[in-house]
């Protein structure tokens, strides 16, 4: 497996402090966000190769504040167009997947709504990410949608295609399930997997070795289904910045040789 983090978590004042920090830090790959602009993705790109590091995903921007569930067509085009972006900017980073939150279900938008508004929005996208040979990775997120490893198993097959995912969201689950359990489930449906500490006794998110996520059982349910992506870390480090985030580094190496 592959050890990543999102670049967002690291620590830096500019964008090739954060690239440089996170090389220096023993990581392979970092995610970015959804870069507009096509000077901007150059400029990533040439950060990326000088630091010998891998743009392995990319987490698209809108998909919170546009909903590709919401009510309004015109949210939901919006919505469309950031994924569109997403697309475009793994593309031309060389990256294999977008991370997409499908839906959000509200006290105004039902769970029925939710399913059936995201399902066609992101069947509009598919022919993009096939022709740009990406893969839209759904991510399980406190939306109050694909409640259960089956469901969201028959939500990701329902597109038939090889095109969309699931990225797995280790830390996201343990407020409302078992980790290892979801993994299993999914198994070869998971395209990239993020992880941070959760405290299920406190409901907060800690670092990665502190909390409730039994990370032996995690690692041996990757094991099982043969996982070998990119375990890529979604948390900031705590205290010193850099020495926190040589924390995190050494902290996956223990958790991705549970997995080994």
């Amino acid at each position: 497996m592959k050890k990543g983090i999102c670049l967002a978590c690291v620590p830096g004042a500019t964008d090739a402090e954060r690239y440089a920090n996170a090389a220096a830090a023993g990581f392979g790959g970092v995610e970015v966000g959804t870069l507009r602009d096509a000077a901007e993705r150059r400029t990533h790109k040439e950060l990326s190769a000088r630091n010998g590091l891998a743009v392995c995903s990319v987490m698209n921007s809108d998909h919170w504040q546009y909903p590709l569930s919401d009510a309004a067509p015109a949210v939901r085009a919006k919505s469309i167009d950031g994924v569109a972006a997403s697309i475009h900017t793994a593309a031309a980073l060389g990256a294999d997947t977008v991370l997409i939150v499908p839906a959000v279900v509200t006290p105004e938008v039902t769970y029925e709504q939710a399913y059936e508004r995201s399902a066609e929005s992101i069947m509009r996208l598919i022919p993009l990410a096939e022709e740009n040979k990406v893969t839209l990775a759904v991510e399980n997120v406190w939306n109050k949608f694909l409640l259960s490893p089956i469901e969201f198993a028959d939500y990701v097959d329902g597109f038939g295609s090889d095109c969309v995912a699931a990225y797995f969201d280790v830390g996201n689950i343990v407020a409302y399930g078992f980790p290892d359990h979801w993994i299993r489930t999914l198994g070869a449906r998971i395209r990239k997997i993020h992880v941070k500490g959760f405290d299920a006794e406190r409901h907060e998110f800690v670092q990665l070795m502190e909390g409730t996520i039994d990370w032996q059982r995690v690692g041996k349910a990757l094991r099982d289904i043969g996982y070998d992506g990119y375990v890529t870390a979604e948390l900031g480090p705590a205290g010193d910045p850099i020495k926190g985030l040589e924390r995190i580094s050494s902290e996956l190496d223990q958790i991705l040789a549970l997995a080994g």
